[in-house]
C-alpha cells in the first residue's frame, strides 16, 4: 500500500487511495476494459480505474489511447507513461504498474523505476 505525501493535492491522495484498492487483484488481459469495476486488471484497466476515481477519465481506455491523454509531458504530481502496448502511472514518485521488476503481475506500487524508451509522457491537467 502507498501513502500520499502530506502536501499532496486532494486528487493525488484520491489517486493513491484508488490504486491501493486494486492491490492484490490479479492480472488479466482485458481486465477493467468493459467496466471500471472488475475482479482482475491489465495495465490500461488499472490506469483507467485510478484516473476515473479522480474524475479524469469517463470510459476505460486501452494503452495506445493514453498516448494522447491529458497534457503533454511529465506532470508535477502524476505522469502517465504510454506506449502502444503498455501504460503505467507515476504518482508522487511511486510507480503504479502491473509488471516489470519482480516477475509478478497485477496492479501494485513499485519504487524501482522502469525503462521508458518508446513511452509518451502525459499528465492530467493541473497535476
Amino acid at each position: 500500500m502507498a501513502n500520499p505525501p502530506p502536501s499532496a493535492p486532494a486528487a493525488v491522495r484520491q489517486a493513491i487511495t484508488a490504486g491501493n484498492e486494486l492491490i492484490g487483484k490479479p492480472y488479466r488481459y482485458g481486465g477493467g476494459h468493459k467496466t471500471f469495476y472488475d475482479d482482475a486488471y491489465d495495465c490500461s484497466g488499472a490506469v483507467s480505474y485510478v484516473l476515473h476515481a479522480i474524475g479524469r477519465l469517463e470510459t476505460p481506455t486501452p494503452s495506445r489511447s493514453f498516448r494522447g491523454y491529458g497534457e503533454g509531458g511529465a506532470g508535477r504530481w502524476m505522469t502517465v507513461y504510454a506506449s502502444r502496448g503498455h501504460v503505467f502511472l507515476v504518482i508522487a514518485g511511486l510507480r503504479f504498474d502491473t509488471g516489470y521488476g519482480d516477475h509478478t503481475h497485477g496492479p501494485r506500487w513499485q519504487t524501482r523505476s522502469r525503462p521508458a524508451n518508446g513511452y509518451v509522457l502525459r499528465h492530467p491537467t493541473g497535476l
